[in-house]
């Protein structure tokens, strides 16, 4: 029988050869896929949309939202975020109308954010004080200010989200109403008063109709009416009625 000669010394290169080249492929995939298990959150970016305009909220106020929870995912695990509670919590929030939260490669969270954005703010004579946003919805009182129209008098919620809603969103449309309307008032049979920022008098627009036409006439009686005659001339002007303009001397 013959003999099988071995060549021990080339075996054990050809071993070594094979256990450095398994090594190199797992050091290699090890390193282009760290353990996930092992990651933690580096940076939080809380992203609003509209924040430099009137809205409430900050990133101050969306982390203590957060914090109050025990979720502001910072220097925790990241397999441990749970970023579907995170949207939920957040929109509990009257202030926020949608949230979106997720997590990146690199180990941050991104928080985007949608607030809704107040249009008026609603003190009525039965003591009730809150807010109407853009979509016509009720917002409650806060204590942050915002520079909005107030509106005051004997006003129901459903009278505050239907007309003085539609009559605030048309001011706020145009540039020039938005700067120059600081009030709105409603009398008891429902009509509305409006007090300017420039001029000592007080415009009736009678009931919350036909606004684009009434303000139209208004702004074209301050420009060809009030510029010659004098902003301080008269203490009330009527627009209620179409086509005419009436004015009370002080």
């Amino acid at each position: 029988m013959e003999k099988i000669h071995i060549d021990w010394k080339k075996t054990l290169v050809a071993v070594l050869d094979i256990v450095v080249a398994v090594y190199l492929v797992m050091a290699v995939t090890s390193w282009n896929n760290p353990d996930r298990t092992k990651t933690f959150c580096q940076k939080v970016d809380i992203n609003i949309e509209d924040a430099d305009t009137e809205g409430f909220l900050s990133d101050v106020e969306v982390k203590r939202m957060l914090q109050q929870k025990n979720v502001f995912p910072l220097n925790k695990s990241m397999p441990d975020i749970d970023v579907r509670e995170m949207e939920d919590i957040l929109a509990v929030s009257p202030f926020i109308e949608n949230a979106q939260v997720y997590k990146t490669e690199d180990g941050n969270v991104n928080v985007n954010l949608t607030q809704r954005m107040p249009v008026i703010r609603i003190k009525s004579d039965n003591g009730s004080d809150y807010y109407v946003d853009n979509r016509g919805g009720i917002m409650p009182n806060t204590k942050y200010v915002a520079n909005l129209i107030i509106c005051t008098g004997d006003i129901t919620r459903k009278y505050a989200q239907e007309t003085l809603f539609n009559v605030a969103d048309y001011i706020c449309h145009d540039d020039f109403w938005r700067n120059q309307v600081v009030q709105l008032n409603v009398l008891p049979d429902h009509t509305i008063e409006m007090v300017p920022r420039v001029g000592d008098h007080i415009v009736y627009l009678g009931s919350g109709t036909d606004i684009e036409s009434k303000l139209s006439r208004l702004y074209k009686f301050y420009k060809y009416g009030l510029s010659e005659a004098g902003w301080n001339k008269y203490k009330y002007i009527s627009v209620e009625f179409s086509n005419q303009i009436i004015c009370k001397r002080k």
